[in-house]
């Protein structure tokens, strides 16, 4: 129905009927809300009407102005178009239709720093600017996601009961919390996918690894990821993992999986966390290689070239050549996963924390693993583990150091993690976050590392300096000279 002056108005509005926010409209009338809805093409708008029109209380508006008419003071608006510039052209719309106060929200999978300077323009219109990370896809904007809205505080006043009527509940507590002030939201939305990334890649690899060098089929898999899923990996990507492994190709009869070209998409939030780790200088490397696995992977032209060269992979062998048991190796990649998903999170939260020092946001890291236990890609039975982590010491320096996961890490699951890689190595198989985290962690707990020779080679033929570690200063040797040490 079209808004007019007899009818009540609208708690909430929504723009943009694509799948993801037709079903957020619906998950806010659902809880009890009249939702104000508008696309640009009033097709689409009339089409949800039509199907959904009877879950709850609807206004449909065929024009902007008629959409903003229809919302109550101060009014509030989720915006699900595309990124980028269809994104601003909506911020304007609204903002030039709407009055001091009103808030809009961007729901998309926006760069943090357009959140950033959304922000500080419709602050000098007197709009309210929220930059809302919104994950669980099109099945949890529909039934509840993780939500990690940014912006001003007097926006989550405002906002936040409606958010949290439509967040995924975990423990009766709401999966969204005001994660801080302008591209806050949208920055650990960022990372979120990122670690994802990793996630996906690892348990990828896992796959991998069970096929090709346990030499079992897509469905056996299956069954063990099915029973991974009962224990501490425990979580919604390991789920789904099982759910497509046992997947029969209706058309050849074949394992699904197999049907399914090796060339991995993005959309571009796993590479903006990897560049923004690069500019904070923090070291997300087991997000980097989910990155550049999927570009890899993509380069199917590249890549068959390379078959057909038959490039040298040495005297690979097999399991049994290599005298490696059967179920132990099996065991050791369940092991080696949990390690490296260990590895991926850590990072992240380690990018958040540099994210929110360099931009004054004051994250705290312990209420994003709260509301990503639910509603998110990434939830998984160890976030509740995570939140006991950072509830106990607020500023733990590492995830790794919790005495919960050093424990876990104390229990057989690093020698497991080093058999896995060197298995993977002697058998030519491709193991780039397994490897790259383990590498991460020796790296982590090292006394010394190679950096002194890098930063002896840096002074020597750029006198870039160096310090001491038995006295205070800055130094450099005369190497062209007489290698006189000066000191600054």
């Amino acid at each position: 129905m079209t808004a007019d002056a007899s009818e009540p108005l609208a708690q909430i509005g929504v723009v943009g009927m694509a799948v993801m926010g037709s079903n957020l409209a619906r998950n806010f009338a659902s809880k009890g809300h009249t939702v104000a809805i508008y696309n640009r093409s009033p097709e689409k708008t009339r089409a949800v009407i039509n199907e959904y029109g009877h879950e709850g209380t609807f206004i449909a508006a065929e024009t902007i102005e008629d959409f903003v008419a229809s919302l109550q003071r101060p009014r509030k608006a989720v915006i699900m178009v595309q990124a980028g510039a269809a994104t601003d052209a909506v911020i304007e719309q609204l903002a030039d239709a709407m009055e001091d106060g009103d808030i809009i929200i961007d729901g998309g999978n926006a760069l943090f720093t357009d959140t950033i300077r959304r922000e500080r323009e419709m602050a000098k219109r007197n709009r309210h600017f929220v930059g809302a990370g919104i994950s669980g896809g099109e099945e949890g904007a529909l039934r509840g996601p993780s939500i990690m809205p940014g912006g001003p505080v007097e926006s989550w006043e405002t906002l936040g009961p409606l958010l949290e009527d439509i967040a995924a509940k975990v423990d009766g507590t709401p999966c969204v919390t005001h994660i801080g002030p302008d591209g806050a939201g949208h920055f650990v939305k960022m990372v979120h996918n990122g670690i994802e990334y990793a996630d996906m890649q690892v348990i990828g690899e896992a796959y991998h690894l069970l096929r090709y060098a346990a030499g079992l089929a897509p469905a056996e898999i299956a069954d063990i990821f099915t029973e991974w899923n009962k224990g501490d990996l425990d979580s919604y990507l390991i789920e789904i993992t099982a759910e497509v492994l046992r997947q029969v190709d209706a058309r050849t009869g074949k394992p699904f999986i197999d049907i399914i070209v090796d060339a991995a998409g993005q959309k571009g939030t796993g590479r903006w966390t990897v560049k923004e780790a690069l500019d904070l200088g923090v070291p997300t490397t087991a997000i980097g290689e989910a990155v550049f696995a999927r570009a890899l992977s993509s380069a199917l032209a590249q890549r068959e070239a390379a078959s057909e060269a038959e490039l040298p992979a040495g005297e690979l062998s097999t399991l049994e050549a290599l005298g490696v048991d059967k179920p132990a190796f099996i065991d050791d990649v369940r092991r080696a996963l949990y390690a490296s998903k260990l590895v991926a999170y850590a990072q992240g939260f380690d990018e958040i924390n540099a994210g929110s020092a360099e931009h004054n946001w004051d994250i705290k890291p312990g209420d994003l693993a709260r509301i990503w236990r639910g509603g998110c890609i990434i939830r998984a039975k160890f976030l509740d583990r995570i939140t006991e982590a950072y509830e106990n010491d607020p500023n733990l320096p590492s995830l790794l150091l919790d005495p919960y996961f050093t424990g876990e890490l104390q229990k057989g699951l690093v020698d497991a993690w080093r058999r896995v890689v060197v298995v993977a190595t002697q058998l030519g198989l491709p193991v780039p976050v397994f490897a790259s985290s383990l590498s991460y962690y020796d790296s982590l707990r090292a006394k010394r590392l190679p950096a002194a020779l890098i930063q002896g080679q840096r002074d020597f033929f750029g006198a870039h300096t160096y310090r001491r570690v038995d006295m205070e200063g800055t130094f450099h040797t005369t190497w062209s000279g007489e290698r006189e040490e000066l000191s600054y």
